[in-house]
């Protein structure tokens, strides 16, 4: 991959100062804000927009000081920006089955701005999802690729796994970033990841019996907001039940033996918990509920719940 044009530090930098006016039509979002519309740039627009982007001068520092300010910034720069489709490729390409997420920015988007510390910060503590940035507005690369991958507004996150996109939003906050990048990050490891038939029974099998644990098995779908709404109060409670309580997830579309299971289980609408005691589904619930699915959780763990 060739060399960053200019770190992120210095582009979340351009992005709060900036005051330009954009070369794109912006529309608005309602209660959401903007969106930003990808459009090419006049020639005068593109000299102003170059001018508003360099950055202010800055006092001098020391050789100690330079080498903090260095580790600081290789802290933080766990997203990598590039800048054609073929970086982009190799990207995708070289994070194999880990979780890639991507975030299609545009120089002068308020929203993209706001967001952006939030991408930065999920890097610093997901070590096993690569970020990256994608500045829609910086060249005609940028913005075939764009094109190439269906985004017309900013900021759009799209997921990817084996170079695959699984996943793609617009328009979301922080708490709903982070929430997606759980979801889809697959290595959460208080919460048993299950992808076949033959990973519920071998569960199920090992807590039969009087010393098996209640599990939870967690059943959702891919594309589904429910799910990925509730599973991060499912991460939560795998690391606070731990020692009376076994949780696990599927996807019933990730496969035809996940797909088969579904229907054996009637499992009709997601996300559907199944609560699995001794080897005998005792209970389910169906919903994204926080505490309807605590209260499932204490009943089937023999705890009195009055509503």
């Amino acid at each position: 991959m060739a060399p960053m044009a200019s770190s992120t530090a210095t582009f979340l930098s351009t992005l709060a100062s900036s005051t330009a006016t954009a070369s794109l039509n912006t529309t608005s979002g309602g209660s959401s804000g903007k969106v930003v519309r990808f459009l090419p740039a006049s020639p005068a627009e593109s000299s102003r927009r170059r001018l508003a982007m360099l950055p202010p001068p800055r006092a001098a520092v020391s050789g100690t000081e330079k080498a903090s300010a260095a580790a600081d910034k290789d802290k933080e720069e766990r997203v990598v920006q590039v800048h054609s489709s073929e970086e982009f490729d190799a990207a995708l390409e070289a994070a194999k089955n880990r979780l890639v997420v991507v975030e299609f920015a545009a120089s002068h988007s308020a929203r993209s701005s706001q967001i952006y510390p939030t991408m930065v910060q999920l890097s610093r503590t997901c070590g096993d999802v690569d970020f990256l940035l994608v500045m829609g507005d910086e060249s005609e690369a940028t913005r075939a690729l764009c094109r190439r991958e269906g985004v017309t507004q900013v900021p759009h996150f799209t997921f990817y796994k084996g170079a695959e996109k699984v996943h793609e939003e617009e328009g979301i906050g922080p708490e709903q970033l982070a929430g997606d990048v759980l979801y889809y990050g697959d290595s959460h490891q208080a919460v048993v990841q299950l992808h076949s038939r033959g990973d519920v029974e071998a569960l199920i099998d090992e807590h039969r019996g009087e010393a098996g644990k209640l599990v939870v098995l967690d059943v959702g779908l891919k594309h589904c907001g429910p799910c990925v709404k509730v599973y991060p109060t499912v991460v939560k409670l795998s690391r606070t039940m731990a020692e009376t309580t076994v949780f696990a997830r599927m996807n019933g579309d990730e496969n035809d033996s996940c797909m088969e299971f579904l229907r054996d289980m009637d499992v009709v609408e997601v996300p559907t918990f199944l609560f699995i005691r001794d080897g005998k589904i005792a209970g389910r619930y169906i919903g994204s509920g926080k505490g309807e699915l605590v209260g499932e959780i204490l009943r089937y763990q023999g705890v009195r719940v009055t509503y």
